[in-house]
């Protein structure tokens, strides 16, 4: 039977015990109908998991003695920060799951010039919550320790201003079509910023705008992807190359 594995945002220690928060009390109490005795993994996101096993479970909270603590390390050895501009419906929702669970390390959400979704005050807060929601149960379903760092949305300009200077150790990369460059002929950088726009992908004067801020131009073959497609097909690329992606 496979053992649920359960993010808590709290301290963790073994032998103490632990009531988990309500979201994951209602998740392992009501959804997975669980009851006292049955084992869980805990991770709290610093590293490492937690064998635990259920005390108690009652309406409200769920309690949890924490036992062994296993060094497990499940990161890539490439840092990868995804900016991506949002899309409509649940292409999003999509994306952040399959990159969370291809190894990026920090996503950026990016209001771009052909962005059709707009987000402000108590909208955009209850969306990035929900965005969040999705990484935190990606890593427990693909065994993930710690959850990429979600920033906050911005616009592109800001967000370029924001990252490492380029160098051959930070590499930054632009989706553009019409490019001929091959990631093959790089050294192995540290870690890659990579950006891909929304539908209808960047405008040229946002593609422009990076290329003068010392982003290399990334094709990915003859075929144009959806913005669905493109990041997590690029993601796999990068992981293959330098990351820990068998092949």
């Amino acid at each position: 039977m496979r053992i649920p594995r359960i993010y808590t945002p709290q301290p963790l220690s073994a032998d103490t015990s632990v009531a988990l928060d309500e979201q994951a009390s209602h998740y392992v109490g009501r959804v997975l109908r669980m009851q006292g005795g049955r084992p869980l993994i805990l991770f709290n996101g610093e590293g490492g998991e937690f064998e635990a096993v259920i005390s108690n479970v009652d309406k409200r909270e769920v309690l949890v003695d924490v036992g062994r603590f296993i060094a497990d390390e499940r990161e890539s050895p490439l840092h990868i920060h995804l900016g991506i501009g949002v899309s409509r419906g649940e292409r999003m929702d999509w994306v952040l799951q399959k990159a969370t669970e291809l190894g990026v390390s920090a996503i950026t959400p990016l209001f771009t010039e052909r962005c059709e979704v707009k987000l402000t005050g108590p909208r955009l807060e209850k969306k990035v919550q929900h965005w969040q929601q999705i990484l935190t149960s990606a890593c427990e379903q693909c065994q993930r320790n710690r959850l990429p760092q979600l920033h906050q949305p911005m616009k592109l300009d800001s967000w370029i201003g924001s990252l490492p200077e380029a160098s051959d150790d930070h590499l930054r990369l632009v989706l553009h079509h019409r490019s001929e460059g091959r990631l093959q002929e790089r050294s192995q950088p540290q870690s890659a910023a990579l950006v891909i726009g929304p539908e209808g992908g960047l405008s040229d004067a946002e593609i422009n705008d990076c290329l003068q801020h010392h982003f290399s131009p990334l094709t990915l073959g003859p075929r144009v992807l959806r913005t669905e497609t493109a990041p997590l097909t690029a993601i796999s690329v990068l992981q293959y190359l330098w990351g820990d992606l068998a092949g």
